[in-house]
């Protein structure tokens, strides 16, 4: 008689061991906070780094996004992907912020790194000390923190919207200020006037060495139509009307 066939045995989930006193460091600043000294990336590091040594914590690497809103998935913004990696692979026990809201406004996306961070075993922690994911009322605690950010990035776009609304109404010009010269402006107008393409007037620009609106080197179809079709280029039509 045939012996019975074993069965499968199942895999062991890997264990990664962490040394429980380190600490990933992630600091982020959207583009209009970049101005602001509040929520500067050195008034952030400031903070991590006071709340890292009072609980007798080592940094052992930063990972700042710069001019990275947080209306995007953290896996989406190159830094704290990177981060989350370093934690998953072992290479720290912690990922410190200053506040819930440099993480995340949504509160879908904090739910989704708490869980991970859970699934992988390594914590969340902010240095304003609102985050603590040990207890069932810190848990409930930072769900409702990523509720009044999600609602505070709400508020912040619904009245930025309003107050663009309010300038157009007002006749308020908005926008970049001018930075391409008057007669370059009107070069790009006459030649494609002359029925030139987008891509011949760039290549021409190129050659003569023209820069950029942004004071870069190389033109490109695209920014040649946009610059065509600016406000500053009506303006030169109006003028030479």
């Amino acid at each position: 008689m045939d012996n019975p066939v074993d069965p499968p045995k199942r895999r062991r989930r890997r264990t990664v061991e962490r040394p429980s006193d380190t600490v990933v460091a992630y600091v982020r600043v959207s583009t209009e906070e970049q101005t602001s000294s509040g929520a500067g990336l050195g008034a952030q590091r400031a903070a991590i780094e006071a709340y890292a040594t009072s609980r007798g914590w080592t940094i052992v690497e930063w990972f700042p996004d710069e001019g990275v809103s947080a209306s995007k998935p953290p896996e989406d913004r190159p830094e704290l992907a990177r981060a989350l990696e370093v934690l998953a692979a072992g290479g720290a026990a912690i990922l410190l912020c200053h506040r819930v809201d440099r993480l995340a406004r949504k509160t879908a996306d904090l739910l989704r790194l708490r869980d991970r961070s859970e699934r992988e075993g390594w914590a969340l922690a902010s240095s304003d000390g609102s985050v603590d994911l040990t207890t069932p009322h810190g848990r409930t605690m930072f769900t409702m923190q990523g509720a009044f950010a999600e609602l505070e990035r709400d508020l912040i776009r619904a009245r930025t919207r309003e107050g663009m609304a309010a300038k157009r109404a007002a006749g308020v010009r908005l926008g970049r200020p001018a930075a391409l010269p008057r007669e370059v402006l009107a070069r790009i107008l006459k030649e494609r006037a002359d029925g030139r393409s987008w891509r011949a007037i760039a290549d021409g620009l190129n050659e003569d060495g023209v820069p950029t609106a942004q004071g870069g080197k190389q033109w490109w179809a695209s920014s040649v139509s946009k610059a065509a079709a600016s406000q500053d280029a009506a303006a030169v039509v109006s003028a030479d009307e």
